[in-house]
């Protein structure tokens, strides 16, 4: 036997329904009315107040549907608020924190822009997804329902683009529910049907319901209806209408059972049920009225005698699911019973999960205190600040560990802002903080005490503002990188004094005593280079000068210049060059494919490059590195022999010029994935590490099975040792891939690479040029990041993937994408993090392939319910 149902009896007084007949704690919000149009009016129909949405949502446009149209909906769903900006807009709402609540969101198209474009999009509940709204389908308009028990005292409702059409909405309605009503083990409940057995009253909403839930009128063909003239009481948890309960429905045929079945949208879909019985109907001295409910054939109430003209309801404790795609409801009359069994009301909920926790609310409030102390207004500063992620706020990074567990602000960025005023107080409650940049702002004021208390700060970037006084001790700490330049009134110390006569030869003085160091300390080194031969130079190979021959044992071969041009037949079969020279295939052994790079001897830097790449391929070896055959140092002639990649490089294969099919957005994946692996084994397995300085997508080859190996190491540098993280060096790349960061500052670091593979991956997406001087935003970066804010993901995503890919991956790529380009390179990941995010992007995207595709039909309903789901004018 399944599980058992629940009675709730009319003696329960219900919570609340008071509140609800006067309208207390009831939203409801027009979209779209007008600010010249009262706020709130009476909606006469219903007596429900309506009022503008416009301080809760802080953007969109305002519409109307035709007004051919007007007369068939309530003046709420008449007007319409639509979003041609940005890809997620949300509603913020003041909710009492744990109260449940109907939520309910209405939409009518009703052809507003003349375009006769029925839009289709999401609609979430905070950070969760809560249903695709597809008005193609549902062209008069539809509803979405749930009930929802809020753990915070704000709610946002989001409605988020996910393709050419422009989301827009009607109404949002929000009703307090008594917390001892719709319980669930977990999850909230998503409306499937509610209905009332009649055939000709119509719809029933608030006044008659309390808590103005819609209810449609309903009567089978296999149904007879039953009503009494007299008040039939409704007193318990959920108080269904009066109205509803006066009219019931038996079988026609009086021995059968009264049966309600329907298939399932989606199979493994949980229900609750929630039956409302009331005997409406005189029995004579020798009448019963007595029967089973049956789930699925399955008796879950024995021998119930419904009550005279009162309220009985029936709700299962656990949710039910189906057996054999097939759901099935039954009243079956006992043996003993005279009459047939009856049914009043019945409402079905399927489960709804939410599981996705919001940002830490202290977070949210800090944050928001913080948008508010500046006057911030940017359009993706909507809806929860961290998740998803796809949707996180500009400027932020967070904390995310588990799903239920709620993500923390750990990155604020707002350099560039136009910060005016002192350093926000709000700052100090992200208290998981760990990078601060309000850099080239006009920041006034001292530097605060607070943040000497905030620990788990250990970047804080100050520079470019007007900030005055002394800069607190504690904060000049090891572990705490603290930027300050560019604030000329600023002290760091307590030596800064206000006579500045007396401060000019103070820093005469300290600058030639450190001139006079430097100096003494070179003078050193090249005494003691003289008298010693340093080991490590003596290692370094091949030498500096190209006519001096270097002694090498190394597993890699040296090559005489005739054995190069044996294994090329004379540099017969040219393949490729660059600014190196040409690039020959060759044959080694009679069957070892390879390619030769040639020096060119009019190079000006050729041999420094040549240089670089020999004395980095001699020391590394990775399956995602090209690998380094030997070379050939023999007088003005050098070369290096390489393993040959028989497919080319990537942006061969993504520009269509080795013809062939458009590599998949798997594949793109794997190879993007391939090469992050490469760059973080040069990054993080080398010691000292490595930065490439010249990722791009002609640098990235692939073999015989496509697996992407990154090639030409002519600029790399080797890192810094002992903990810092940049070398001052002269800026090197490509145009288009060179991290701004670098070429303003000269300053090399990991990040650099980092930024360049963001790049690359932009590239992959969108099969864009990195620099198109016919674009609105000439950079990739900056075109990108231009048609995300206008919401326009459709011309980013490279039109020959055919939409044949996860929009997650795809839009988890994009976003990982972005975080690497971040002009700031204490906000981009680094490439162990972008290594990671990649094989989540391929496993998704993996997962959704292994799923079933194949859709499936729509769900069937033996009782049909020709509503259109909206309320007419009447």
């Amino acid at each position: 036997m399944n599980t058992p149902l629940f009675l709730v009896l009319g003696v329960f007084a219900i919570i609340g329904l008071i509140q609800a007949q006067d309208q207390q704690g009831f939203i409801s919000l027009d979209c779209g009315l007008p600010v010249t149009e009262p706020s709130p009016y009476n909606e006469l129909s219903t007596g429900l107040q309506f009022s503008s949405d416009a301080k809760f949502i802080q953007s969109g446009k305002i519409g109307k549907i035709q007004a051919n149209l007007e007369s068939q909906y309530l003046k709420p769903y008449t007007r319409l608020r639509y979003f041609p900006e940005g890809i997620r807009n949300c509603y913020n709402l003041p909710v009492e924190n744990n109260r449940k609540y109907l939520i309910r969101a209405r939409f009518v198209y009703g052809n507003y822009d003349d375009l006769n474009t029925y839009p289709q999009f999401d609609l979430h509940l905070g950070p969760n997804p809560w249903a695709t709204i597809d008005l193609q389908e549902f062209v008069n308009g539809t509803v979405n329902e749930i009930i929802h028990t809020q753990t915070s005292n704000s709610l946002q409702i989001c409605l988020v683009k996910t393709g050419k059409t422009t989301p827009m909405i009607s109404a949002l309605e929000l009703r307090p529910l008594g917390n001892n009503s719709y319980n669930t083990e977990s999850g909230s409940l998503n409306l499937f049907i509610r209905m009332y057995a009649n055939k000709t009253d119509g719809l029933l909403r608030y006044p008659d319901d309390a808590y103005d839930r819609s209810w449609f009128n309903f009567l089978s063909t296999s149904w007879s209806q039953i009503f009494t003239t007299l008040e039939v009481s409704n007193d318990n948890n959920y108080a269904p209408p009066k109205k509803a309960l006066a009219t019931a429905a038996i079988p026609s045929n009086l021995s059968a059972p009264l049966t309600v079945s329907w298939t399932p949208e989606k199979h493994g879909d949980q229900y609750y049920l929630y039956s409302h019985f009331a005997e409406i109907q005189d029995l004579h001295a020798n009448d019963t009225r007595e029967f089973d409910v049956l789930w699925n054939g399955a008796v879950t109430i024995e021998a119930f005698v419904p009550s005279k003209l009162l309220i009985d309801t029936f709700m299962n404790k656990s949710p039910e699911t189906c057996d054999g795609g097939k759901c099935s409801y039954q009243l079956i009359k006992t043996s003993k019973s005279t009459l047939p069994p009856l049914l009043n009301a019945l409402e079905i909920y399927t489960v709804i999960q939410f599981p996705q926790s919001e940002t830490d609310e202290n977070d949210v409030v800090a944050i928001k205190d913080i948008e508010t102390a500046y006057g911030l207004s940017r359009i993706k500063w909507q809806g929860d600040p961290c998740v998803p992620q796809m949707y996180a706020w500009d400027g932020l990074n967070c904390s995310y560990t588990a799903i239920s567990t709620p993500p923390r602000i750990t990155s604020l960025n707002l350099s560039s802002s136009g910060l005016t005023g002192t350093i926000a107080a709000g700052i100090q409650n992200l208290t998981l903080l760990q990078k601060l940049d309000l850099s080239n702002n006009k920041l006034t004021g001292a530097v605060p005490e607070f943040l000497v208390q905030m620990t788990s700060l250990v970047i804080i970037n100050l520079r470019g503002n007007d900030l005055t006084g002394h800069v607190p001790q504690a904060l000049q700490r090891n572990g705490l990188e603290l930027l300050v330049e560019g604030n000329p009134r600023l002290c760091l110390s307590g030596s800064c004094t206000k006579d500045s006569k007396k401060k000019f030869p103070l820093i005469i003085v300290a600058s030639v005593a450190s001139v006079a160091i430097i100096v003494i300390v070179l003078v050193l080194v090249f005494v003691l280079k003289k008298k010693k031969p340093s080991s490590v130079e003596a290692a370094q190979l091949p030498p500096i000068t190209p006519n001096i021959k270097p002694s090498i044992e190394t597993k890699k071969r040296r090559f005489t210049y005739s054995e190069v041009m044996k294994m090329t037949n004379n540099f017969q079969t040219v393949v490729g060059e660059g600014g190196f020279g040409v690039v020959c295939h060759g044959t080694l052994n009679d069957s070892e494919q390879v390619a030769v790079k040639l020096l060119s001897q009019s190079s000006s830097q050729g041999y420094k490059h040549f240089k670089a790449e020999v004395d980095l391929l001699l020391r590394v070896h990775y399956t995602n590195l090209v690998n380094l055959v030997g070379y050939c140092d023999e007088g003005d002639h050098l070369a290096l022999i390489y393993e040959f990649m028989p497919n080319g490089d990537l942006k061969q294969h993504l520009s269509g010029k080795r013809g062939g099919s458009i590599f998949k957005w798997g594949s793109r994946l794997q190879i993007a994935l391939e090469a992050a692996l490469g760059l973080e084994y040069l990054h993080v397995g080398c010691t000292p590490p490595i930065v490439h300085r010249d990722i791009k997508t002609t640098n990235i080859l692939l073999d015989q099975q496509l697996k992407a190996k990154i090639a030409d190491f002519g600029l790399s540098r080797s890192f810094p040792v002992g903990g810092e993280t940049h070398v001052s060096t002269v800026v090197a790349g490509t145009p288009g891939y060179l991290d701004p960061e670098y070429y303003h500052t000269s300053r090399l670091g990991e990040k650099s690479d980092v930024y360049s593979f963001g790049i690359v991956l932009l590239e992959m997406i969108t099969n864009q040029p990195v620099i198109d001087q016919s674009r609105e935003r000439s950079h990739i970066a900056q075109w990108v990041g231009f048609e995300l804010n206008r919401g326009d993901i459709t011309r980013i995503i490279d039109p020959n993937l055919h939409r044949d890919y996860g929009s997650r991956s795809v839009w988890k790529a994009l976003e990982l994408a972005m975080s690497c380009v971040n002009p700031s390179s204490v906000n981009r990941p680094n490439m162990s993090q972008v290594a990671n995010e990649l094989k989540e992007c391929l496993a998704s995207e993996n997962s959704m392939r292994n799923m079933n595709m194949d859709s499936q039909s729509s769900p069937e309903v033996s009782i049909s319910f020709d509503t259109g789901m909206f309320p007419r004018a009447r």
